[in-house]
């Protein structure tokens, strides 16, 4: 049997670690994880890199090294990292900050995503190309200038790669996760009401148990991911169907 090829950013926690248990337990799959933070886990089908992907430069000098050139009869690329960054209105942004979160939220999938298209093209096989997105991707929500302006930038440089792509071998998502219960939201609820105008929906978000669970949510992106002649739009949310 033929193996198949995830490659994963973002894996050491939340969404990204649900999302990595989801894939090693899928036979036949060799799973590629990038993080700054290795987990210890000794899958004999898992292979840790341990990059900083808001380090562009060094991400670059890395890229041969995460596309592996094989005969996979599937190659998946989910690029899961992303940061919420300051919680603070436009004006009051520090330039540092930004940049980071410009570099880790669009351009390193940018980088990936471009890579991938180059080191699968002439092969055989389904490739699939899933940018997490977020709600926040085509709603302004106030505090968040950086993160939906990131989100919403790599929706449309992920409808641009599908609206290019003559292969029907390949498909490209950018895929909004709805609300789970990780870090990020942790980070959000602790912002000040002052920042963040919505912060008591957040909260209540949490309070009210209508946070999803990671688990729950990787599951229908695997799903999603093997079952793409369910799902011929580009944009999609997780909300908007079950695991059948």
């Amino acid at each position: 049997m033929k193996k198949s090829l995830l490659i994963l950013t973002g894996h050491s926690k939340g969404l990204g670690k649900a999302t990595l248990d989801q894939y090693l337990k899928k036979p036949g799959f060799q799973v590629i994880a990038i993080s700054r933070t290795n987990l210890e886990n000794s899958a004999e089908n898992l292979t840790q890199l341990d990059l900083d992907l808001s380090e562009l430069d060094v991400l670059e000098n890395n890229l041969r090294t995460i596309f592996p050139q094989e005969d996979f009869e599937e190659v998946v690329l989910i690029n899961n990292a992303g940061w919420i960054g300051e919680i603070k209105p436009i004006g009051e942004l520090h330039p540092a900050e930004l940049r980071k979160q410009i570099n880790l939220n669009l351009l390193a999938p940018m980088y990936l995503t471009n890579a991938f298209i180059k080191a699968y093209k002439t092969t055989a096989g389904k490739k699939v190309v899933c940018n997490i997105s977020s709600g926040a991707a085509s709603r302004p929500v106030s505090g968040w200038g950086g993160y939906c302006s990131t989100k919403a930038a790599l929706a449309m440089f992920t409808m641009v790669a599908a609206k290019e792509s003559s292969s029907p071998n390949f498909k490209f998502y950018s895929l909004a996760p709805g609300v789970v219960d990780t870090d990020m939201q942790q980070n959000i609820r602790e912002a000040s009401k002052e920042d963040f105008p919505e912060l008591d929906k957040f909260q209540k978000y949490k309070s009210n148990g209508d946070l999803s669970k990671a688990q729950d949510v990787a599951a229908k992106i695997e799903f999603m991911l093997s079952h793409v002649e369910k799902f011929p739009e580009v944009i999609q949310d997780v909300r908007n169907f079950e695991v059948a």
